[in-house]
């Protein structure tokens, strides 16, 4: 068993650090966080837009509003008839009415925005720490290429267990030897001597 994992074949190692050399450098995530960004702009934007086009109508509305009650202080001011002044007071009513909903039309619209604006605060965060994550992503990968170009040591990083475990490659003999040592049994001093005359031989 050890002779076979002795003789592994370095190519299929170098093209299994490619393939995650490639699956590292997907930005995906970023591109779509980048999208929902400019979505939400975009929609924060025309609620921008509806909410001044509402506050025009409120305004519209209001003065329509102020004219109705004047026209209904001059109509009782002349002792208007009783239909005239039932009139008045419906119209007024109804622009009363128009201006509540507005009102609650207004209120939504604003709570909209409010939500987009945590939205696009919280994608935002997201974005930096999925950059920085890349970021230490890259670095932790630079790390380990210069570990094993100087040891000829790759350490296996997917061992879930306790175990320190990993391969010594020796591309003039092109065979690569798997070691694994148990932190238990060994101290880290002993463990990294053990290593270290494994590559000098």
């Amino acid at each position: 068993m050890t002779e076979i994992s002795r003789k592994l074949d370095v190519e299929k190692l170098i093209s299994y650090s490619d393939d995650l050399v490639q699956f590292l450098k997907n930005e995906r995530d970023i591109n779509d966080l980048k999208h929902s960004v400019e979505k939400s702009d975009t929609l924060r934007h025309r609620c921008r837009s509806d909410y001044a086009a509402v506050q025009s109508s409120l305004e519209d509305y209001q003065k329509k509003i102020d004219l109705c009650k004047q026209k209904t202080e001059a109509a009782k001011a002349e002792v208007a008839s009783d239909a005239e002044i039932h009139l008045l007071q419906k119209e007024l009513d109804e622009e009363l009415q128009r201006e509540t909903l507005l009102q609650e039309e207004l209120r939504s619209i604003t709570k909209e925005i409010k939500d987009l604006e945590e939205q696009r605060s919280s994608i935002e965060d997201r974005r930096k720490v999925l950059k920085k994550l890349k970021q230490d992503e890259l670095k932790a990968q630079m790390k380990l290429s210069m570990f094993a170009c100087v040891t000829s040591i790759l350490p296996d990083l997917n061992d879930q267990s306790k175990m320190i475990s990993g391969h010594i490659v020796d591309k003039e003999k092109k065979v690569v030897e798997k070691f694994e040592f148990n932190p238990q049994e060994k101290s880290d001093f002993d463990t990294c001597n053990t290593i270290w005359e494994m590559i000098k031989d």
